[in-house]
C-alpha cells in the first residue's frame, strides 16, 4: 500500500525532531535520490510503488552513483548534498529517512534491499541484521 506523502513526511519529521515539513522533505528527497542509485530492477519498482509518488520519482530517477557507497560514504554524500549539513546532522537525516522507508517497505522487502546494498546499511535503516 502506498503511503501518503503527509504521513511519509510526518514520520521523518518526527524521527529527524524537524521543524518544519520542508526540512524533512529536503532530507527524503537527498536521501531518497543517493538510494535509488544503489538499488536496481525490481526491488527499485517495488518500494517506488510504496512511495509517495512524488518521493517514488525521485528514488525511479536517482543521482548517479560509479559504485556502492558504503554506509559512511552515503552519510558523506547525504552531507555534501544538504546545504549546512555535517556528518553527524547527515547520520541523522540519513536514519530519519531510511527507517521510515524500512516501514513502509516491510521486512520481506527490506530484505531484498539490504541484499543490494554493502554491509552496514541495517544500521542507518534502524533494523541491526544478526551477524
Amino acid at each position: 500500500m502506498t503511503l501518503r506523502r503527509e504521513a511519509f513526511l510526518d514520520h521523518v519529521k518526527e524521527r529527524g525532531e524537524y521543524d518544519t515539513p520542508e526540512e524533512a522533505d529536503r532530507a527524503a528527497r537527498v536521501v531518497l535520490a543517493l538510494l535509488g542509485a544503489h538499488l536496481v530492477g525490481e526491488v527499485r519498482a517495488q518500494l517506488a510503488a510504496r512511495l509517495p509518488e512524488d518521493y517514488a520519482l525521485i528514488l525511479l530517477n536517482p543521482l548517479q552513483s560509479a559504485e556502492p557507497l558504503p554506509p559512511e560514504r552515503f552519510v558523506r554524500a547525504t552531507a555534501a548534498w544538504i546545504e549546512g549539513a555535517t556528518e553527524q546532522t547527515a547520520t541523522w537525516d540519513v536514519s530519519a529517512v531510511l527507517s521510515t522507508v524500512a516501514d513502509t517497505a516491510g521486512e520481506d522487502m527490506l530484505g531484498q534491499i539490504l541484499l543490494q546494498l554493502p554491509a552496514g546499511y541495517d544500521l542507518l535503516f534502524g533494523r541491526p541484521q544478526p551477524t
